[in-house]
């Protein structure tokens, strides 16, 4: 596969026995489009059925042709990946397997946060999505397209789980080669984006196919600039906070100067992520409390 995108609802090849489908959802949340797996030959496992979209639903029936669905797996709960599972499953009879519901997988902070009336942004979130099969971390489900371990890696969402396969992981919305995954709480976790990030310094993998953009042939240099790429967010925003305290929305302005209109609410939701993991080590305080309006300031 190039580095540009395919035609939408066309199967493209990628290895033996896997091939995509693009979903025509492009947007500059989803880049090209979500991209839907068709993992093995004569008796198949979807991953990511995608947003309920007509047109998708047709190319994937197209791109089956007849043959069998055994598993429709999930990485995650997002409006542009999971709608699509339940017309799909209910089309081939074939149950959907993920790590839970959208709630699947929160912290504590961010259950608080939840509680508090706190929603998530970007995407989107499935509140309608329940799985047949709930699927723990490092659980293999095995078929006749092989053995493929679950990984569970919240911090995009408390319930994205990563896939693997031979050489390879499906990892979702979690690492992505044009950009890097959004962390809106109180569905995305910053903390727990980093530790799933180590996660999967642990996997060897020879190959990750996301799900958006194109495959990444470099899996531990993509990793690692992820983990830099927050570390050095972290310190800018540290720096905004040195001589006074401050808002996300002040902090993203000093912060993202360079970022378009359109992701502008993205980089304050990212800013707040970064804000909560601070607060949760003790590096910042928030007044009055810990919300998106506090006013944060370096702990004394």
């Amino acid at each position: 596969m190039s580095q540009s995108a395919p035609a939408a609802g066309v199967p493209v090849a990628l290895a033996d026995d896997l091939q995509l489908v693009l979903a025509p959802n492009p947007s500059p949340m989803t880049y090209w489009g979500t991209n839907t797996y068709l993992l093995g030959r004569e008796t198949l496992a979807i991953i990511d059925p995608g947003p309920d979209d007509p047109a998708h639903l047709a190319a994937l029936i197209a791109a089956i042709a007849g043959r069998t669905v055994s598993h429709i797996l999930l990485t995650h709960s997002h409006l542009d990946h999971s709608p699509l599972a339940g017309p799909l499953g209910a089309h081939f009879g074939a149950p959907t397997y993920a790590f839970g519901d959208s709630s699947a997988g929160r912290s504590a902070v961010m259950q608080k946060l939840a509680r508090e009336g706190l929603a998530g942004g970007g995407e989107g979130i499935d509140h309608a999505f329940v799985p047949v099969c709930c699927v723990k971390d490092r659980e293999v489900l095995n078929g006749a397209w092989g053995r493929i371990t679950a990984l569970h890696t919240p911090g995009h969402i408390g319930n994205h789980l990563c896939f693997a396969w031979k050489d390879a992981i499906f990892t979702g919305d979690h690492v992505m080669g044009w950009a890097s995954s959004l962390v809106s709480p109180p569905d995305g976790d910053l903390s727990d984006f980093m530790a799933s990030c180590t996660k999967l310094q642990d996997c060897d993998a020879r190959i990750y196919y996301p799900g958006h953009g194109a495959p990444i042939t470099d899996p531990a240099a993509r990793v690692a600039w992820l983990i830099q790429h927050r570390k050095n967010r972290e310190a800018q925003i540290l720096a905004a906070l040195a001589n006074t305290a401050a808002t996300p929305h002040a902090i993203t302005t000093a912060v993202y100067q360079d970022v378009a209109p359109g992701l502008r609410k993205a980089a304050e939701r990212n800013v707040f992520a970064h804000l909560v993991d601070l607060h949760e080590r003790g590096k910042v305080t928030a007044a009055p409390q810990l919300a998106t309006g506090a006013s944060f300031a370096l702990k004394s």
